[in-house]
């Protein structure tokens, strides 16, 4: 247990961020299963339109250091060659 002050600060801070943090990955999770979900049920015009939305998570996820720049970039080649 947290005795000084500045360690309950901190404690407080970080569950503030961990949601952040948690919500941040649900949605790029959310929106890649989607877009997959989409491409095997075959309409590859509803993935194309997918596609920028997951992007989107998937850069913003990074931006915030939610997941790192490589793994970002891994999984937009990912997507776009299983749209593709």
């Amino acid at each position: 247990m947290a005795i000084t002050s500045s360690a309950k600060k901190a404690i407080r801070v970080s569950a503030r961020k961990k949601v952040l943090n948690d919500r941040r990955t649900k949605n790029m999770k959310e929106a890649i299963k989607k877009l997959e979900k989409s491409v095997k049920a075959g309409t590859k015009d509803g993935a194309v339109k997918m596609l920028p939305a997951a992007f989107q998570a998937i850069d913003k996820a990074a931006k915030r250091g939610v997941i790192k720049k490589n793994t970002a970039a891994r999984k937009k080649a990912r997507l776009s060659r299983l749209v593709k």
